[in-house]
């Protein structure tokens, strides 16, 4: 096999950033933070992401996710007995109402209403219990491997925890599900209770929506033992990204720094399109010119210290007999000698 290698410098492709840099927030030993670019998964900043930590109703993430995924948000669900008047943030719930999945997932949401943790949670699996062990296969699914859910809506329980990183694996997982970016985006939604046709005005108390430019969700939190948490997002150029703050006290505040900074120091570039392309190779007895492609692009989060290379492997000869979308080679893209992308190269013809 032949290698090639194209090195890419950044400031060739149009790359500009400013000069903004990721600053440390003076922090307790309880206290976490990273931000996460959303379709690739890297990791942009992070301090203590790995430390288990208590995160409050940003446990709603993934009590919103693992209902949207397991249920019909058309359903209409009645609210019994044993979920109204849970304690902490509520959108009071009465016995005997009744609304949509999808509703009762705004009031989740916007609100952070407990007592619409609860009701879902019954509605999607008849108890608590069964739904925690739900919410814990959908963690994992999405490779949050140390977080531990005990309850849907994330009031104080041992072994109830999360850590920075694994609540943004989960986050950026489900920001790729429409409903879901829809309902943390929406700043007010008005819900009807569906037998006394009542409406109930929800407002977000997500305040970055309303000061960060480009911000699109997520979710709060706050307990006495978690401290402020928030888990942002915001899209700027067309990079997306998810912030988290557990124990963070001017949880706003971070967010917004910690977003602003992370679309300075990266930009989401195309490394490598959906394209075709010519190449020259050679049988035993002549050389040949040959159309390839690879059937998906990929881009990735660059900053200017990251050092990209894109590397394509494919053989000086060909085989005499091989056919119209055979493999014949592969792309590797590096970032700082790290893979990043691999795909195979396939033949668009013949010779």
């Amino acid at each position: 096999m032949k290698k090639i290698s194209i090195l890419l410098l950044l400031f060739t492709i149009c790359v500009i950033f400013n000069k903004y840099t990721f600053v440390q927030a003076e922090y307790t030993q309880s206290s976490a933070e990273a931000v996460m670019e959303v379709s690739s998964g890297r990791l942009l900043y992070s301090h203590n992401e790995k430390e288990k930590l208590p995160m409050a109703s940003t446990t709603k993430i993934v009590t919103a996710i693992t209902i949207i995924e397991n249920c019909d948000v058309n359903s209409v669900v009645e609210v019994g007995k044993e979920t109204v008047g849970v304690e902490g943030s509520s959108v009071y719930l009465k016995e005997g109402d009744k609304f949509t999945v999808r509703d009762l997932l705004y009031g989740l949401l916007l609100r952070s209403g407990n007592d619409c943790a609860e009701t879902l949670a019954v509605f999607c699996c008849g108890n608590i219990a069964d739904f925690c062990n739900l919410m814990n296969d959908t963690a994992k699914k999405y490779g949050a491997t140390d977080s531990s859910f005990k309850n849907p809506h994330g009031l104080p329980c041992k072994n109830h925890y999360t850590t920075a990183e694994d609540l943004c694996k989960i986050t950026c997982h489900a920001l790729q599900n429409e409903l879901f970016a829809t309902i943390v985006s929406t700043k007010t939604y008005v819900a009807t209770e569906i037998k006394s046709g009542e409406k109930r005005i929800w407002k977000n108390k997500n305040k970055l929506l309303n000061f960060f430019d480009g911000a699109d969700g997520v979710k709060t939190g706050y307990t006495k033992q978690a401290g402020r948490c928030l888990v942002g997002s915001a899209t700027v150029n067309g990079m997306k990204a998810v912030s988290v703050v557990l124990n963070s006290p001017q949880m706003f505040e971070r967010s917004e720094e910690l977003l602003k900074t992370a679309f300075s120091e990266y930009k989401l570039v195309k490394l490598f399109d959906e394209t075709r392309f010519n190449y020259v190779a050679f049988t035993p007895d002549r050389k040949f010119a040959y159309d390839l492609s690879v059937k998906r692009g990929f881009s990735y989060p660059i900053s200017e210290k990251d050092d990209v290379k894109v590397e394509l492997n494919l053989p000086e000869t060909l085989p005499l007999n091989f056919k119209i979308g055979e493999s014949v080679g592969e792309i590797r893209i590096y970032c700082s000698k790290q893979l990043i992308f691999s795909e195979n190269i396939y033949t668009l013809n013949t010779k």
